[in-house]
């Protein structure tokens, strides 16, 4: 009895141990990863605050806007600026170009006389100090305005006080666009007759007194008949005369003022097309050749300070030899 009853109560201490399932294992080490992943992102969080924070105290400047490259804006939208514009693109050489319009007709030239001239400085608007400077002179230069520029509000009554004439600096378009831009305003040739129009009347009324209109580049819109014969349709309904800059060879200005009849004149000398004082003044010295030989010729100049301070300089013999008058004095119908 005692032997079957060890025999009976053995197995019932043997305990059985049951081992966890394989998926219990796999649930417990897949929540360990998503926590390890967490506790990683947080920290990496943590060093990049703690980063930034560094480098704010050392001084040191993150990527900034300005260092990201910029989307460059197509050439025709207005420049976001108020330095000078780009100037005249003079023509290569003058050899080419059309004749002038001959002066002997224009004035009865008397020996008892002074010769005439008028001095036209394009490109106004951009630099307020220095067209103070110009309209400052004791001459009655004509001052030819850019449409659009930020001062020419300022510079136009400032201009009016002195008695000065003003014009419109037209932008054109030049042989070079787009790499060279016009500025706002510009009229293109790839624009339809109603946009020209409307484009060109625009500019007409942005900068108020003018009593005509001057190119602004223009090599490529000058040489197209068509298109100005239709500029030449507004300006005559404004009762306006048309200054040719001449920066063509194949400019067909001359005859559009003819067809309508505008009030017309050519520019003669290109005074700063080389900005060094001694060819400057050479230009001065051929615009007075010019001027005495016909009775009377037109200079464009521009707002350069190299410009202002040789006719500054060269003024008072200027004005011995040559009476200096407005651009408007310059211009008759085409014959």
């Amino acid at each position: 009895m005692a032997g079957s009853a060890r025999k009976n109560k053995a197995p019932a201490t043997k305990k059985t141990v049951k081992k966890p399932p394989v998926k219990h294992h796999l649930k417990r080490g897949g929540i360990g990863i998503i926590i390890l992943i967490a506790l990683v992102l947080i920290l990496g969080l943590v060093m990049n605050q703690a980063l930034k924070k560094t480098h704010s105290s050392k001084g040191s400047n993150p990527v900034t806007i300005a260092a990201i490259p910029q989307v460059p804006k197509h050439p025709i939208d207005p420049p976001l600026r108020t330095v000078l514009p780009d100037f005249e693109i003079f023509p290569q050489t003058e050899s080419p170009l059309p004749p002038p319009v001959r002066k002997e007709s224009i004035l009865s030239h008397r020996p008892d006389k002074l010769p005439r001239i008028a001095i036209i400085i394009d490109d106004i608007g951009y630099d307020q100090l220095i067209a103070e400077k110009f309209i400052g002179l004791n001459a009655a230069i004509t001052l030819a305005v850019l449409p659009h520029s930020p001062h020419q509000r300022q510079i136009v009554r400032k201009a009016r006080e002195k008695g000065l004439e003003l014009m419109l600096h037209l932008p054109m378009e030049p042989l070079e666009y787009p790499g060279v831009n016009p500025g706002p305003g510009a009229l293109l040739t790839a624009m339809s007759p109603d946009t020209l129009i409307r484009q060109l009347n625009a500019d007409l009324d942005m900068v108020p007194f003018i009593k005509g209109v001057n190119n602004h580049m223009g090599s490529r819109m000058t040489a197209s008949s068509e298109q100005m014969n239709q500029i030449f349709s507004s300006i005559k309904k404004r009762d306006i005369f048309f200054i040719d800059s001449r920066t063509t060879a194949d400019s067909r200005v001359r005859s559009s003022a003819r067809l309508f009849q505008v009030p017309y004149a050519e520019r003669d000398i290109f005074l700063d097309n080389i900005q060094e004082p001694e060819s400057i003044r050479h230009q001065f010295h051929l615009l007075l050749k010019k001027a005495a030989a016909s009775g009377q010729a037109l200079a464009i100049g521009h707002p350069h300070p190299i410009t202002l301070q040789i006719l500054r300089e060269e003024l008072p013999e200027i004005q011995k030899k040559v009476t200096i008058v407005p651009a408007s004095s310059m211009v008759r119908p085409v014959g």
